[in-house]
């Protein structure tokens, strides 16, 4: 009886396709945000070509005084949506996950819904309820609905991190006479914290560049950064957004690099 076997020639013959579809693809996602880069530091406004360097664009960026407060309020709208998400999403992931309620899945449908719903929709909605008790629009209502839409990302990964636990862990604990909230604190918390981190910071991406919703619900003296970048684009990109594109997108690959250096080194 013959068996096959592989032909390390055909290998061989498809590992130049696949390092040029690779090629095509990360060319595809990255050469548009290499281009922003690359116009943060063009002397002239005009996008269509390069007409030196300059870091003109970072002190009238740095300058802008606008820009810094709007950031500063994005910042600050993240930071308590996203604790207040996490708090209630861990919460009712673990309640969920735990104990066999009445109706549970209709729950947890119910309760990621906010992320199948378009943005749109979920804004108008917003604007419909703040409007019917009367609330005035502002910082409290752009939370209100961060809040809202922070709370299933949290929820989803967390919950898939205890259901993978072994619950005969926690019925150890319990055995040995410790109270549920020490049980908690000691043993579940502490297994579930990566996953709580992640959505963490999940939420705070979706909450910090945030368009659609904060659009509906903001208000006189709530502006963020992600709707002052939208209104500055209406009169043509301005070369400190791309400044301040390549700054974000530097803080991001600098946590990425941080994150990854100190997995490496727990490994």
């Amino acid at each position: 009886m013959r068996t096959k076997t592989s032909n390390p020639r055909k290998g061989r013959k498809k590992q130049p396709i696949r390092i040029v579809f690779m090629t095509l693809v990360l060319l595809f996602l990255y050469l548009p945000i290499l281009m922003v880069v690359l116009y943060s530091f063009n002397p002239s406004k005009n996008a269509g070509m390069m007409t030196g360097f300059t870091l003109d664009w970072y002190a009238k960026l740095f300058a802008n005084a606008e820009i810094g407060n709007t950031l500063g309020t994005s910042l600050k709208l993240a930071a308590i949506s996203v604790s207040a998400a996490a708090v209630i999403g861990t919460l009712g992931a673990v309640a969920l996950a735990r104990k066999h309620l009445v109706a549970q899945g209709f729950m947890e449908g119910m309760s990621s819904l906010p992320i199948l719903l378009p943005e749109i929709v979920l804004g108008m909605s917003f604007l419909a309820i703040f409007s019917f008790i009367g609330m005035r629009l502002g910082m409290f209502t752009l939370v209100l609905a961060h809040i809202t839409f922070c709370i299933p990302y949290v929820f989803i990964i967390v919950k898939g991190r205890i259901a993978s636990l072994n619950p005969q862990l926690e019925e150890a604990a319990r055995d040995l006479g410790a109270s549920p909230m020490r049980v908690f604190r000691d043993i579940t918390f502490p297994l579930i914290s990566p996953a709580v981190v992640a959505g963490m910071l999940l939420a705070f991406a979706m909450s910090f560049d945030d368009v659609i919703i904060s659009f509906f619900v903001t208000g006189p003296g709530a502006q963020t950064l992600p709707l002052k970048v939208y209104s500055s684009l209406k009169v043509g990109v301005s070369p400190e957004i791309n400044a301040l594109c390549t700054l974000m997108l530097g803080a991001v690959f600098l946590f990425v690099a941080i994150s990854q250096w100190i997995q490496a080194k727990r490994t």
